[in-house]
């Protein structure tokens, strides 16, 4: 049995593929007390046309938010805006999906600069670190709130209070002989592995709060990031990794999945 995921959701890059079809799903299955916090870089610019038709159709359930996670003033200002909406229920599920690529792929070490590994750290790395730590408070109040799920007895869930950081397969040190010349793109792989360090430090850090932090991969999917060649579509992969989601526990946190729950190695 798993756990319906509502609540106070907030996610990250939402203006186009995953993050954008991760709103379209979840407001889907929205209930009357659930809100999604949208959140991109420019809400009011034309790559966000699709978002913010989005929230003018579901206006109770969706907030789109400013936000830029290599500004750490803009994500200041995000954690404010939120955290006066959440108020004393807090927020209970944090999706970490913003993420660049620098430069275009193939990546390879003769075409990166020192600016891109640093620029993608920034955003992939450092990003979500500052979200983690500044919505701790809201995170933890939420999960003061929250109950355990009846099905496990787990005192963790995406329900009650979680992070998501969205990685990738090719982020695994362990297979890198196997996807590097398919993917050589030096600053994204890096950054993803690092990533994988942040939620293993978190998961660790929070368990004392019953906040549950994993990373999953969403599978090679058709987005402008994943290429015309990519055999997944966003709504399939989406509906993978939240129902899949929506069953984590205890023993899932630090961890990192694929789309349809099965580990993989660091």
């Amino acid at each position: 049995m798993s756990v319906k995921l509502g609540g106070n959701i907030l996610v990250t890059g939402t203006n186009r593929g995953i993050g954008l079809e991760l709103v379209k799903h979840l407001v889907e299955n929205a209930g009357e007390q659930d809100h999604i916090y949208a959140c991109c870089r420019e809400p009011e610019g034309a790559g966000a046309t699709a978002l913010r038709e989005l929230a003018n159709q579901h206006p109770l359930q969706i907030t789109v938010v400013q936000l830029d996670t290599s500004d750490e003033a803009s994500i200041s200002a995000a954690v404010q805006t939120v955290g006066e909406r959440v108020g004393a229920g807090g927020l209970n599920l944090l999706i970490n999906n913003a993420a660049i690529n620098r430069p275009a792929s193939p990546a390879t070490l003769s075409r990166t600069s020192k600016t891109d590994m640093m620029q993608v750290y920034e955003t992939n790395v450092v990003g979500p670190f500052l979200l983690a730590k500044m919505f701790l408070p809201h995170l933890q109040r939420a999960a003061e709130c929250g109950s355990p799920p009846k099905d496990k007895g787990d005192r963790m869930s995406c329900r009650r209070s979680a992070i998501i950081n969205i990685s990738t397969l090719i982020s695994s040190i362990e297979k890198c002989p196997e996807t590097f010349y398919a993917a050589r793109m030096y600053p994204y792989r890096t950054s993803k592995a690092a990533l994988n360090m942040l939620t293993r430090c978190l998961a660790e850090d929070f368990r004392k709060h019953n906040i549950l932090v994993t990373a999953v991969h969403p599978g090679w999917v058709l987005t402008d990031m994943g290429g015309k060649e990519a055999p997944l579509t966003p709504r399939d992969s989406v509906v993978g990794m939240l129902g899949m989601m929506s069953s984590l526990g205890d023993k899932d946190s630090g961890i990192l999945l694929d789309w349809e729950g099965n580990r993989i190695p660091w």
